[in-house]
């Protein structure tokens, strides 16, 4: 649709519920994630042409339990994603190929019920090589956390046994989505977790350590469980979704917050494309 909320339009069915979306402009590709059926391990990321046509699974059932939120760092040519139920921080090559695994939160049956280890949102840094990511814990019980780490392991060291992991924020309610304002160096991220700091939208300066880490300042509230996040910083706005099916836009510090689509159904990842730079 517009930024406005106008002339919405369906690019793609059938999706297997659908949640973190991700658009490469110069190619006029869509990607998204499948979580698929969360205990059958069937998850997959598709990508579709900006009209609708060439679909294609990239990363196939199997490969990834179930995918959220995407992130794509066109410089290196490499789509990220966290796998909830896998416990896992992942990477592909923009067609598929070359899957890692950047991060091992859990292992087995019993880890996957801990909820703390289950990774949601994710974003990178490429200026900083770092990467991003949110476990969001269980349901408004204040255990969420926001992490970090190198973009690449560190030599000798394996996804389960990384040294350089931070834990940037914890404490959190529910934190989901993640979003990187990287002229300004602020991270973004939704709350889905219960009022007063869940169902918000937050911020906070990112280039400090954990031992000096800033306070998360509160920029949007009043949300339905809010899911999805993204960001048009030469704009100064931001577009979110919640669970409880309506599509917002503010401003960067929060102001002039306003509902552009409402009773969407439950809705989840939100991307933001200019196809005015494709001519379109």
């Amino acid at each position: 649709m517009k930024p406005d909320g106008s002339d919405k339009r369906v690019v793609v069915t059938d999706g297997r519920n659908p949640d973190g979306l991700a658009i490469d402009i110069e190619t006029g590709h869509i990607y998204w994630s499948n979580m698929g059926v969360p205990n059958l391990n069937d998850g997959s990321i598709e990508r579709v042409d900006i009209d609708g046509r060439n679909r294609t699974v990239i990363i196939p059932e199997g490969v990834t339990f179930t995918p959220k939120q995407l992130h794509l760092e066109k410089g290196a040519g490499k789509l990220y994603w966290c796998d909830r139920e896998g416990m896992r921080v992942m990477r592909a090559n923009l067609d598929g190929s070359s899957v890692e695994t950047l991060v091992i939160a859990g292992d087995g049956d019993a880890e996957r019920h801990d909820q703390t280890r289950w990774c949601v949102g994710i974003t990178a840094d490429p200026e900083r090589r770092q990467i991003y990511w949110t476990q969001k814990g269980p349901d408004n019980a204040g255990l969420g956390r926001i992490l970090r780490a190198g973009i690449d392991i560190p030599a000798g060291e394996s996804p389960a046994s990384r040294s350089d992991i931070e834990v940037y924020f914890d404490g959190l309610p529910e934190p989901i989505d993640l979003e990187l304002d990287l002229t300004n160096r602020i991270l973004y991220w939704t709350d889905r977790g219960n009022p007063p700091s869940g169902n918000t939208v937050n911020r906070a300066v990112i280039d400090r350590s954990s031992q000096d880490r800033p306070t998360p300042e509160r920029v949007v509230s009043d949300l339905m469980e809010g899911i999805g996040l993204a960001l048009d910083v030469p704009g100064n706005r931001m577009f979110v979704t919640d669970f409880g099916g309506s599509i917002y836009s503010a401003r960067l510090d929060g102001s002039e917050k306003r509902t552009l689509l409402y009773a969407q159904g439950n809705l989840t990842g939100i991307a933001y494309a200019d196809l005015r730079r494709r001519g379109n």
